[in-house]
């Protein structure tokens, strides 16, 4: 175990600057979140992109070019840099939009750091409810809560049907009333869900034990590659899309459960979900 936050950091070379990033960003995002936000619409009516959301990755970007010029970065705003030295850092800086512009706690800055493929590094700051979680390939994953450092550990063992679950839904109409299906499907099977409004937290609440599993349909690297990696160091399972692959369905729990799991998530047709809304559009 880490005598100290700084320790844990120091155990990767860009442990500190992630850290740096996520909690500059987190504090950027709560300290000047301005009464009368200029909301614009993105692909829907309800995906809600503040100037706060691009504001908060320039400043992830400014961050990680001043030391790291060669590497490079995807970012869910439109940051995208190729470089040459094997690093890249993913970014998530306002993870929860909806949640942020309504007033709701649960939003995140996600930062991911990828070395020839794989991540390495996740760094998730929750900053309304003073948390923050690390995960170090090869060390662990901790959250941190002020001095505070606690390794965290998926909850172990049970049974699907007694277990808890969150998921997500996505912007359009006709995604979330297909989603809204799957989870009529699986809800008699399982003890309850959860729907935070946010892929960060849900990954960390599975992470803390607060939660059995978590699936969702339609996300992008930004939105797992921090958490992924935080929830497999915890204990997790974890089976996330690859790039590009937005039709494939992130499914992630305690080792137990996970293949009950992804065979009831099929039999409702999660897997099949974007086909679906395809053929209805």
């Amino acid at each position: 175990m880490f005598a100290s936050l700084e320790s844990l950091l120091d155990s990767h070379q860009v442990g500190q600057l992630a850290w740096q990033c996520a909690q500059s960003a987190g504090a950027f995002l709560r300290d000047g979140r301005p009464i009368d936000l200029n909301i614009e619409t993105k692909s829907s009516g309800s995906d809600l992109v503040s100037e706060m959301d691009r504001g908060a990755e320039a400043l992830i970007v400014d961050l990680i070019s001043a030391s790291r010029t060669n590497d490079s970065i995807l970012g869910e705003e439109g940051s995208n840099r190729i470089g040459s030295s094997g690093v890249r850092w993913i970014i998530d800086p306002l993870d929860g939009t909806t949640n942020y512009l309504f007033g709701i706690p649960l939003w995140g800055v996600s930062i991911g750091v990828e070395i020839d493929g794989v991540v390495q590094v996740g760094v998730i700051a929750i900053p309304e409810t003073n948390k923050s979680y690390v995960g170090i390939a090869g060390v662990g994953s901790f959250c941190v809560s002020g001095e505070s450092l606690t390794e965290l550990k998926v909850r172990r063992g049970g049974q699907l049907n007694n277990a808890l679950l969150s998921t997500g839904f996505g912007y359009s109409p006709i995604r979330r009333a297909l989603q809204a299906e799957v989870v009529a499907s699986v809800l008699p099977q399982i003890a309850d869900i959860r729907r935070s409004g946010c892929a960060v937290v849900d990954l960390c609440w599975l992470a803390s034990g607060f939660t059995d599993g978590y699936f969702e349909v339609g996300l992008n690297p930004w939105d797992y590659a921090a958490g992924a990696l935080i929830v497999s160091l915890a204990g997790g399972r974890v089976e996330a899309p690859i790039d590009g692959d937005l039709g494939k369905l992130l499914i992630s729990s305690n080792p137990e459960i996970y293949d009950e799991l992804e065979q009831v998530l099929m039999a409702a047709g999660a897997h099949d979900l974007l086909i679906k809304e395809s053929q209805i559009l």
